[in-house]
């Protein structure tokens, strides 16, 4: 008869002959995700809770239940709105992708220069990687509308397309390169939340037209 290891290894092995095709074992942990898609309308994702109802629906498609998520985004003290840092948001850490990686221990390891945050990281909430430089077609703009430190931008310029409202030719978001590569080798090329602003609006072609999908970084925040 058959021990108790080679029975587990018969019903893993039968486990694994469910999932479809092209299916990605996940981390039922798993704390921290690069959206699959966007809002398909630009940076207007229905202010920061529009965003944050896009992590949490994309996460419970994919089985990942329990657990409360919030987009990494900042919104400005513009139009009489309150300020919000996008590091306040996603609670203390440590957070890990579909695969079980940690990308960052804490708040303070994630906007300091040794956290693991990268394309192999990088992963959705179904465990796959997101084109980067060099790949057709390039997506690696993540929209964050923050400063390297996690934090809002202060003043009249916007930054976050209206705080996440607009997807029309005016205004502008931050965005960060999740492979953290660029045109050049200067840090804001290599900064995972802060690399540039848009150009050409806040619509979903002017997303595409410098690299980007619309897509978020989502965090479990408990």
């Amino acid at each position: 008869m058959p021990g108790t290891r080679s029975l587990s290894m018969i019903a893993a092995f039968g486990l694994l002959a469910l999932l479809p095709a092209g299916a990605s074992a996940q981390s039922p942990e798993t704390t921290f995700f690069v959206t699959s898609s966007g809002s398909g309308k630009g940076a207007d994702l229905g202010g920061l809770e529009g965003a944050d109802r896009l992590c949490q629906g994309l996460a419970e498609a994919a089985g990942i239940r329990g657990k409360t998520w919030r987009a990494y985004l900042s919104a400005q003290a513009i139009g009489g709105a309150t300020g919000v840092n996008a590091r306040d948001r996603i609670g203390r850490g440590p957070w890990q992708n579909a695969k079980g990686v940690v990308v960052a221990k804490d708040v303070a390891d994630l906007h300091g220069p040794g956290n693991n945050l990268n394309k192999q990281t990088a992963l959705t909430e179904k465990g796959e990687t997101v084109n980067g430089r060099g790949d057709t077609p390039n997506e690696h703009d993540i929209l964050t509308g923050s400063q390297p430190d996690g934090t809002t931008f202060a003043g009249g310029q916007d930054m976050t397309c209206g705080n996440w409202t607009k997807s029309g030719p005016d205004g502008a978001v931050m965005v960060g390169h999740h492979d953290r590569t660029g045109l050049d080798e200067s840090p804001p090329a290599k900064s995972w939340n802060a690399s540039h602003a848009s150009r050409g609006g806040c619509s979903q072609d002017a997303l595409k037209s410098t690299g980007g999908a619309g897509r978020l970084y989502c965090f479990a925040a408990n």
